[in-house]
C-alpha cells in the first residue's frame, strides 16, 4: 500500500468517539507501566533461571539459592501480570489501528496466550509444592520449572511479536489476503525481531543479579543470617550484572542496526544512544560502586536497573513514534479529545490511593515477615494498614456501582 493509503486507513480506523484526555499522559503512563512490567518479567526469568540451575547443581550454596529465587520467581509472576495489563490499555487507546489489527492477524496466538501463561504458572507452582511445601532432600520435578521457563519465553515471544506487526500497517492487506486469498484463520505470526526480543531477555541476566545483591542487603539483618553465603550471593549478583548488562548492550546495538528502513536515521538518534548507554549502565555502576561488600549493602541494583528500563521503555517508545509518525504520518498527538475528569480522576486515583494503599499494606507484610525467624505476627499498626486498605477497595467498589447505576439511569 501507499503511504498516503496507509496514512488514510490509519485515521479511519480511529475510534470515533475519541479518548477522554490528553493523548500524552496515556503514552506517558504507558511508558511508565511497561517498565515497570517488564522488570517483573525479566525478574520472574531471571530467577526461575537461577532456580532451574540450583536445581541440577550438586552445591549447596547454588541449592540454597535456586530455593531463595523460586520464591521470588513465584511473587514476580503475579506482578508482571498484574502490572502488564496496563501498558496494553494505554496503547491500544493511542494506537488501537494498530494494535486491533495486529491481535486480527495473529488472533490464534491472542487468544492462546491467556492458556499457554496458565500453564507455565501452574508448571511453576507444580514445582513448588513438589519441593517447597512437601520437602524433599533431592529436588523433584525440574522438568516443570524447565516448562514453566520455555512457555514463559513462549508468551514473551507472542507478545513481541504482536507488537512489532503494529509497526506494518503497510503490509496489513498482503498479510491478510496473501495473492488475494482471503486468510481468516489468524493463524499465523508475520512479523519479529529475534534480535530485539532477545535484548529484552537478557535483561534478565543483570536484573537477577541485581536481585541476588538485594537479597544479600534483606537477609543480613536477620539474625540466623548465614553471612558467609549472602557474601558468595551478592558477588554472584554483581558477576551477572557486569555480564548481563554487556550481553545486553551488544543486542540493543544489534536491535538497532537491523531496524526497518521506515524508522530512518533512529538507529543513530540521542534516543538509540541512551539506549545503549543505559543497556550498559548495570555494568559500569556494578564495577565502579560495588568493590567490596560494604556497597552491597543497599537496595541501589534494583533501583539501578529500574531506571535503566524506564530510559530504555522511553527509547523503545520514541522508535514506535517515529516510524509511525515519519514513515506513516500517523501522530497519536491529534487524537480528538472528549474531556472527561471523572474517568481521568477515577484511573489516578484508583491508582495511586487503591493500588498505592493494597500495595503498601502487601510490602509492609512481605518485608516485615522475610526479616522475622520463625512465625511472622503483624503488629496494630500493620493490620490496622490492612483494615484501611480494605475500606478503601470497598468504597471504590460502592462508587463503582453508584457511578454505572447514574450513567444507565442517563
Amino acid at each position: 500500500m501507499e503511504a498516503a493509503q496507509v496514512t488514510e486507513m490509519l485515521y479511519a480506523l480511529r475510534n470515533p468517539a475519541g479518548i477522554p484526555t490528553f493523548p500524552i499522559i496515556f503514552i506517558g503512563l504507558g511508558v511508565l507501566t511497561f517498565a515497570l512490567h517488564i522488570l517483573f518479567v525479566q525478574l520472574m526469568l531471571g530467577t526461575s533461571l537461577i532456580t532451574i540451575i540450583g536445581s541440577f547443581s550438586n552445591d549447596d550454596k547454588w541449592r540454597r539459592l535456586g530455593a531463595a529465587m523460586l520464591e521470588i520467581a513465584k511473587v514476580s509472576v503475579s506482578v508482571a501480570i498484574v502490572i502488564g495489563v496496563a501498558p496494553l490499555l494505554f496503547v491500544q487507546v493511542v494506537y488501537d489501528p494498530n494494535w486491533y489489527a495486529s491481535n486480527v492477524l495473529s488472533a490464534d496466538y491472542v487468544i492462546a496466550f491467556i492458556f499457554i501463561l496458565i500453564l507455565a504458572y501452574w508448571a511453576m507452582y507444580f514445582y513448588y509444592f513438589r519441593n517447597k511445601v512437601q520437602g524433599s532432600p533431592e529436588p523433584r520435578s525440574r522438568w516443570s520449572m524447565i516448562l514453566s521457563l520455555a512457555l514463559m519465553l513462549c508468551v514473551g515471544f507472542i507478545m513481541h511479536a504482536l507488537t512489532s506487526q503494529m509497526l506494518y500497517p503497510d503490509q496489513w492487506r498482503e498479510w491478510y489476503a496473501p495473492a488475494g486469498q482471503m486468510d481468516y484463520s489468524g493463524s499465523s505470526i508475520h512479523a519479529y525481531n529475534l534480535i530485539r526480543f532477545g535484548f529484552f531477555i537478557s535483561l534478565a541476566i543483570p536484573v537477577a543479579g541485581a536481585m541476588m545483591i538485594t537479597y544479600r542487603r534483606f537477609k543480613m539483618v536477620r539474625e540466623d543470617a548465614d553471612m558467609e553465603f549472602l557474601d558468595w550471593t551478592a558477588e554472584l549478583g554483581k558477576t551477572w550484572m557486569k555480564v548481563g548488562s554487556v550481553i545486553s548492550a551488544v543486542l540493543f546495538a544489534g536491535w538497532m542496526m537491523t531496524l526497518p528502513e521506515k524508522a530512518g536515521d533512529f538507529g543513530t538518534s540521542i534516543w538509540a544512544i541512551l539506549g545503549f548507554v543505559m543497556a550498559l549502565f548495570p555494568a559500569i555502576w556494578a564495577t565502579v560502586r560495588l568493590k567490596n561488600n560494604h556497597h552491597f549493602c543497599s537496595y541501589m541494583p534494583l533501583a539501578i536497573m529500574l531506571v535503566a528500563g524506564l530510559v530504555i521503555a522511553t527509547s523503545r517508545e520514541m522508535l514506535r513514534f517515529t516510524i509511525m509518525n515519519d514513515g506513516f504520518g500517523y501522530n497519536f498527538m491529534d487524537y480528538k479529545i472528549v474531556m472527561d475528569w471523572y474517568s481521568t480522576g477515577l484511573f489516578f486515583g484508583t491508582f495511586a490511593i487503591v493500588g498505592g494503599a493494597v500495595l503498601a499494606y502487601m510490602l509492609t507484610v512481605a518485608w516485615k515477615a522475610g526479616q522475622t525467624v520463625g512465625v511472622y505476627t503483624p503488629s496494630k499498626a500493620v493490620d490496622r494498614m490492612g483494615t484501611i486498605a480494605l475500606w478503601i477497595i470497598v468504597l471504590w467498589v460502592i462508587q463503582f456501582f453508584i457511578s454505572g447505576f447514574i450513567v444507565w439511569a442517563q
